[in-house]
């Protein structure tokens, strides 16, 4: 039997080992090991953040992950700052309207959900008890919102949180030169300069035109599917020749915090799981309600 003193000393260094294990462990969902991946869930009181992006065409300048590239970034990012463990890439979300242009993965809209549910179910099921999918593609504006409404159908034993794109008016945000910014601008540019600069081709930009083409006349509140088609069906919108790095850093940051913020919330929220709970319960029982 080793003596007290050299049992101390060896516990309290394993205990100091593990410790420092578990501060320095990744954030990425696929760079953990097993046992770590234990430990990662408990750090991040069953937190984790499902990064949503897409695959489609991005201007002639920007890769097709442009959206997953960058929303992956800010998840990992956000994280660092409020752990939580950060899903793989995710990219299976609505974008019917870029089917024409090479490379697009539109998968049906059945599979979509049915995907996301499962996706869920299985992180759930490993230990993420608050999933927060966050939103890194304008097409998912939509279906996000559907899909977590449609957890109200069937008892789960998790919570489904959406963060959705991020707004871009914060004060102090370096001011825009172009006019319009919107899919694959000067906004959108910038960012990939912060998340892969090396997949930005500014010797591109002006190849094509991200105007707006107009070519519907349908008054406000009417709605039609082939919009974007008709307005960008060179899949660009806006003018990417002004991006610059200033304006990247200032949004991928504050998209960090954003996440990071959401992530908090998600670790505080006591309530939502209660009240599903409840509201399951009461569904099951809808002659049981008080009137």
């Amino acid at each position: 039997m080793l003596p007290r003193i050299v049992c101390g000393f060896i516990s309290g260094f394993i205990c100091a080992g593990a410790a420092s294990a578990q501060a320095s462990l990744p954030v990425k969902w696929e760079e953990l090991t097993g046992g770590d991946f234990i430990q990662a869930i408990a750090k991040a009181q069953g937190v984790c953040v499902l990064p949503f992006g897409i695959i489609e065409k991005h201007g002639p300048h920007l890769p097709l992950g442009t959206d997953l590239i960058n929303v992956r970034y800010a998840s990992v990012q956000g994280a660092e700052q409020e752990y939580a463990v950060v899903f793989p890439a995710y990219y299976f979300g609505q974008i019917f309207e870029a089917k024409h242009e090479p490379g697009t993965m539109a998968y049906s809209a059945k599979l979509q959900m049915e995907l996301l549910q499962e996706t869920t179910d299985e992180m759930a099921r490993n230990g993420c008890k608050k999933i927060v999918i966050a939103n890194g593609h304008g097409g998912n504006v939509h279906l996000l919102p559907f899909f977590a409404q449609a957890q109200l159908d069937t008892p789960h034993d998790y919570v489904v949180y959406i963060y959705g794109l991020q707004e871009r008016s914060a004060p102090g945000r370096p001011a825009l030169q172009s006019k319009f910014d919107a899919h694959a601008g000067e906004g959108e540019t910038s960012h990939v300069m912060i998340s892969r600069p090396d997949l930005v081709h500014m010797d591109r930009v002006a190849s094509e035109s991200g105007a707006d083409q107009k070519r519907l006349d349908l008054p406000p509140g009417m709605y039609t599917g082939i919009w974007w088609y008709a307005s960008f069906p060179d899949h660009y919108a806006g003018d990417a020749t002004a991006a610059n790095r200033a304006l990247g850093e200032f949004d991928m940051k504050a998209w960090a915090g954003g996440i990071a913020n959401a992530i908090r919330a998600a670790k505080a929220d006591n309530e939502s799981p209660k009240l599903q709970r409840e509201f399951f319960e009461k569904s099951a029982h809808p002659l049981d309600t008080k009137q």
